[in-house]
This record gives structure tokens, C-alpha cells and sequence, in this order.
């Protein structure tokens, strides 16, 4: 009887316990004020750059991937390899007590010396990518590279992200945004196909780092499944701005989005975009392609510096490589027809965004373009040209042999911007060189001499992953 009761009294107490408890939890609760989620920040806990992100770190990657390097090369190529190197490898925020250790200036001044207060992130996105080029033509070592990587992507792992993008200007020292820059798609995607270029090349702790960034990436959060389209722009003061709407330098964000482990945007945006998008008829001086909308030739370029589309067709056996071929065409044709200016023919061609004697213009193109929207005033990129050497070699050669006999158009760093010589008796030629454009030549440069970045990009998992879930089939090059 006594055992009962004790047994009795004991299961009452629990119970009270068990009230009291749950009474005081709800309280407590009740009390604690609701705070809405924040949307970005800085990190309050940056990453200890001695520290691995996980205890686990992949090997590291010893392998060499100039090989079978072109022989038959002019001078012109080989110096503006190195110099637009060194622009990256020199500019580059080297101070590793500074915020923005490893940022890169979005255009240098040739004139002043003065790369200002500015980074943008694709200039840091190619700055990446040319780490390998810098490492294998025995320019910089393979110890001072891998730290300039890692310690880089520690800086993008500790600035501000908005569901794990960048904004796409910020300040050189402090890495906080600039110019009230929207949060960008295609910048981070260029950021991150150097980050992807670097991890896959060093492996180990740079590896791990690059691919942590990747993995964070929100891409279903930039995309309308509605309208079935990526936005083109992100404020938080204004929300979403725009969408990529139309074939353009955005193919790479297809291919990312859709290799995501954890944020995937699958085959139909990709589809969708091309089902959208203008295809020209051909002519006697170039075949069919889509055509962007302003027909500047960045836009046929950027994403082929990291992946190998010649290896590749999408799902209806089309050919997206030999579209920027066809684009290549049609802008030196183009070029041909525009015998009222005086520095644009068969020599100087493939207009695109730049700098112009009036300041920077993003629509300078060739016809035939979407939009009807391209810009012509006698104004020429070098990158124009330069950035195309994979898909026309012979003609991209030829116009650098020919920018390169003024000497008003080369720098320390190799080709200055671009130059006008319409503008007035003597020309204009650019003070700046913007660091995309710097970015896009030399990585095309290297691609049409050993394929490097195309080799060492197209062994990222994400990257293959990707171009499957897209229904792309690799072919026989």
C-alpha cells in the first residue's frame, strides 16, 4: 500500500512539473519581440581565413593544364597575355589586414596611374580565372596565387550577400557596396565561374571555399516562374528590376542555375529564352543565328570563356558556340559596310559596350541586332576583336596586328579600351581600361592557345551537371 502511494504521489508531481514548465514557456515566448527576417547583411561572424570552412578538406589539385600550346602566335597576342595579366595580378587589392583583400578595380586610368576607389566583381571574376594563366607561364608561383585565391574568396565569404549574391560595385578597401549598385545576377555569375576556375585548379582549401559560395547561390530566388524568366537586377530599396528576356551574355546563368545542388532553375527557363529570342536569316557573307539585342559582341562572348560550347548542343542539336561564330561573321561584315567612318573596317571591327569620346556607352553594336538598337559612332573596343580570337583567329590576329601600330592605343597594361578615330583630326583614344574588357581578352587568348580555362572550368561537377539537366549532349570536336 505504501508502495502505491509513493508511486502515486511521485506521478502527480511530474504532471505539475510539466504544466508549470510549459506555462512558463509560453510566457517567455509571449515576451520576446518579433524582429522581421533581414534580408542582407555582413556576416557577424566573418570565417577565420586560418580555419577550414569543414572539417573535411578535398585534395589538392597538382595537375597542369598548358599543354599542347600554340606555337604560331604573334607578338601582339603573346604581350597583350601577359600585360592584361599583370593587370589583374598588379591592381588587385594586396593588403591582407584590408576588408577588401583581393577586389579588383573596375577600370584603370593609363593617364593618372589611378585604378580608383571601386572594384567590381566581375573584374574579380576574370582576376580569378587568370590565376592559372599567370601560374603555368611561370609569371607569379603557385604558392602566392593559391593564397591571393583563398584568402579572395574569404573576403566574397564576409562581404554583404542578398540570398547569396554580391552587389556588383563596391568600394576597393571596405567591400561594401557602391554607387547604390543593384544586387547582380550576371556579375556574380562571372564572380563565381572564377571562383568555380580557381577551386577546380587548386583544389584543397580553395576548392572547398568555391564551391561552399556556389552552393549558397539562390537561384530560384531570381527567377519568375511566372513569366518563366530570370530578373535582370535586385534593389532592395526597389525590389526586381527587368528580366533577361532575350539570347545574351547571360547563357552561363543557365548552366549555373541548373547545376545547383540546392537552388535549382531548371531546363525550362533556358528553353523558354530561346524560344524567345530573334533568329536571323542567313546571308552570303554569314549564317543563321540569335541574335542579341544590341548586337555588342561581349554579349556573344562572355559565357564561352568558361564553357567549352563547341564541345556541346543543346537539346535540338544547335550549336551556341557556332552562334557567337555566325555573330563574329556578321560583325566583321558589318564592319566592311561602314565605309563613312574611317576606323572601322575589315581591320577594326566588333563594336561593343565601352568607353566613347563622350563618355561610356553600353549599346555600341553591329548589325543586325534584336532590337534594332545598336550604336555606331566610329568608336572600337580592342576586346571586341580580341574576345573573339577563338571563334575567328585569323581575323581577330589581323586586328590587333592593327591596333597595335598606334601607339596612342597600348599601355602598361596592354590595349587601352577603345578608340575613335573619327572623333577629331588626331582620334580619340581611351584613357581607361575597364577591367571586364581586359577580363574577357586574355581568358579568350588563352582558351584559342592551350584551352586552359575550358579544360580546367569544364572538371567543376556543377558545371557538367548543369549543361545535363539543360539537355545539352557533348559532341566530337
Amino acid at each position: 500500500m505504501k508502495t502505491k502511494m509513493r508511486y502515486k504521489d511521485l506521478h502527480i508531481n511530474r504532471y505539475l512539473i510539466f504544466i508549470i514548465f510549459t506555462l512558463f514557456t509560453l510566457v517567455l515566448f509571449a515576451c520576446t519581440p518579433y524582429s522581421e527576417p533581414v534580408e542582407s547583411s555582413i556576416p557577424t561572424d566573418p570565417i577565420d581565413p586560418t580555419t577550414p570552412v569543414e572539417t573535411q578538406i578535398p585534395d589538392e589539385n597538382t595537375k597542369l593544364y598548358r599543354t599542347d600550346v600554340r606555337s604560331d602566335v604573334s607578338q601582339v597576342v603573346l604581350d597583350e597575355l601577359e600585360l592584361g595579366f599583370l593587370f589583374f595580378w598588379e591592381l588587385a587589392n594586396d593588403n591582407r589586414e584590408s576588408n577588401g583583400y583581393g577586389l579588383i578595380p573596375d577600370r584603370f586610368n593609363t593617364f593618372t596611374g589611378n585604378p580608383g576607389s571601386v572594384s567590381s566583381i566581375a573584374s574579380v571574376g576574370y582576376g580569378l580565372s587568370a590565376l592559372p594563366i599567370g601560374i603555368e607561364n611561370n609569371w607569379v608561383t603557385r604558392q602566392e596565387a593559391e593564397e591571393r585565391a583563398y584568402y579572395t574568396l574569404v573576403t566574397f565569404q564576409n562581404m554583404q550577400r542578398t540570398h547569396g549574391f554580391w552587389y556588383h560595385f563596391v568600394n576597393m578597401s571596405t567591400g561594401l557596396r557602391e554607387w547604390n549598385s543593384e544586387v547582380s545576377i550576371i556579375d556574380s555569375a562571372i564572380f563565381i565561374n572564377g571562383a568555380l576556375t580557381v577551386g577546380r585548379y587548386f583544389g584543397g582549401r580553395v576548392q572547398q571555399l568555391a564551391y561552399q559560395l556556389y552552393e549558397e547561390i539562390e537561384w530560384n530566388w531570381y527567377f519568375d516562374p511566372v513569366n518563366n524568366m530570370f530578373y535582370m537586377g535586385y534593389r532592395p530599396e526597389s525590389g526586381f528590376e527587368g528580366y533577361w528576356d532575350h539570347y545574351g551574355e547571360q547563357l552561363m546563368v543557365y548552366v549555373l542555375a541548373a547545376g545547383s545542388p540546392n537552388y535549382k532553375v531548371g531546363k525550362g527557363a533556358f528553353q523558354f529564352m530561346k524560344f524567345s529570342s530573334t533568329l536571323t536569316s542567313s546571308t552570303d557573307n554569314y549564317d543563321s543565328f540569335y541574335l542579341t539585342w544590341t548586337g555588342s559582341l561581349f554579349t556573344y562572348q562572355y559565357s564561352h570563356a568558361w564553357v567549352d560550347f563547341q564541345s556541346y548542343v543543346d537539346w535540338q542539336g544547335y550549336s551556341w558556340f557556332d552562334n557567337s561564330v555566325n555573330a563574329v561573321d556578321a560583325a566583321i561584315a558589318y564592319a566592311k559596310t561602314r565605309t563613312d567612318y574611317i576606323g572601322i573596317h575589315e581591320h577594326s571591327w566588333g563594336m561593343s559596350a565601352s568607353d566613347g569620346p563622350g563618355g561610356y556607352v553600353g549599346p555600341y553594336g553591329s548589325a543586325p541586332s534584336a532590337g534594332s538598337a545598336h550604336v555606331v559612332d566610329g568608336t572600337v573596343p580592342a576586346y571586341g576583336a580580341i574576345g573573339s580570337i577563338v571563334f575567328r583567329p585569323q581575323q581577330a590576329i589581323s586586328a590587333m596586328e592593327n591596333y597595335r601600330t598606334y601607339e596612342r592605343f597600348w599601355s602598361v597594361y596592354g590595349f587601352k579600351g577603345a578608340y575613335n578615330l573619327d572623333y577629331s583630326s588626331n582620334g580619340w583614344f581611351a584613357n581607361d581600361i575597364i577591367g571586364i574588357d581586359k577580363g574577357i581578352s586574355i581568358l579568350m587568348i588563352e582558351n584559342y592557345m592551350s584551352q586552359m580555362i575550358w579544360k580546367i572550368y569544364m572538371e567543376v561537377p556543377y558545371v557538367i551537371d548543369g549543361l545535363e539537366a539543360l539537355d545539352f549532349t557533348q559532341i566530337d570536336t
